[in-house]
């Protein structure tokens, strides 16, 4: 198994927070447009790797208010600047990336609050710290749901290469889960036009937010990335089945009041049955995933 390291020190370890309650429209981004939104939100932390962790109000039609790290360009805005000051603040989306300035501090909040409106928290679910060498045994117990309705058993994909990601529909940032669905699309379009391209092979998209992500949520976020269903599913299962499959892949999410923290993973599992590389990582990773799906449909039992 390869575990590909973080080639942007800057996504090392980010967690992803989101709320579950709020609602979102997929939207398609102009590739040539910068949106610009003004934003009021609460500093919770400042990381060393450039991001403010926010807990921002409601951002009329982008996303709802939640709790999750910003990056920004000029880490210099942050000078005077601590957890619990209140602050308004530009956020700016493109189509790849998102940063925020104009950061203006207009008071002080507690720092420990926890945003409200929202479902209140489950058990934290922890990692395990190796994946296995094959999974049947571990998943032939587990029912997932694709974006058809029709329920799916791991044992459909005996003998497919197959790579995978976690991720909400509702993530609202470019570089986050968006960025690992645009890496899917790209893979499988890349895939579909190989010359001599093995046939044996699907990719697999795993909800984290089963109680939002029901299969016509998932019927329309596919059909936004123009998935063949043949070769592309996205599946959502009850929350148990989901933690005990992420934990496969040493996975870590929690739930935190109203919020998820989680943080990337991509896997590639060989036409044998075994992990072949895991990338914890998010950033393009496109190229990269079609050279192990290759490599990974020719490997047999």
């Amino acid at each position: 198994m390869v575990i590909f390291k973080d080639p942007l020190p800057f996504l090392s370890g980010a967690l992803l927070v989101l709320l579950l309650a709020a609602c979102g429209e997929v939207r398609k981004d102009d590739p040539a447009a910068t949106n610009t939104f003004a934003v009021r939100g609460v500093i919770r932390e400042l990381k060393p790797d450039g991001h403010a962790v926010i807990a921002h109000e409601e951002i009329t039609n982008y996303m709802a208010a939640m709790t999750m790290p910003f990056r920004l360009r000029d880490t210099n805005e942050l000078r005077g600047l601590a957890p619990g000051d209140a602050i308004r603040f530009q956020l700016h989306v493109a189509a790849g990336e998102s940063w925020i300035d104009g950061l203006v501090k207009t008071g002080r909040a507690d720092p420990a609050a926890k945003s409200s409106g929202a479902p209140s928290a489950d058990e934290p679910i922890s990692p395990s710290t190796n994946a296995p060498t094959t999974l049947a045994e571990y998943l032939s117990g587990i029912t997932f749901t694709n974006e058809q309705g029709r329920v799916v058993r791991w044992r459909e994909f005996e003998g497919q290469a197959i790579g995978l990601t976690f991720f909400f529909t509702r993530c609202p940032l470019p570089e986050y889960c968006p960025r690992l669905s645009k890496n899917l699309a790209g893979a499988s379009a890349k895939l579909t036009a190989m010359p001599n391209t093995p046939t044996n092979w699907h990719l697999l998209s795993v909800t984290f937010d089963p109680q939002f992500d029901t299969p016509a949520v998932l019927r329309s976020y596919a059909q936004f990335y123009g998935a063949d269903s043949n070769r592309w599913s996205f599946l959502t299962a009850a929350p148990g089945d989901i933690a005990t499959f992420a934990r496969l892949f040493g996975l870590n999410y929690e739930r935190d009041g109203g919020t998820i923290n989680h943080d990337f993973r991509t896997v590639v599992i060989d036409a044998a049955g075994g992990v072949r590389a895991v990338w914890p990582i998010g950033g393009d990773t496109t190229d990269l995933l079609v050279t192990e799906m290759v490599k990974a449909a020719a490997r047999n039992k």
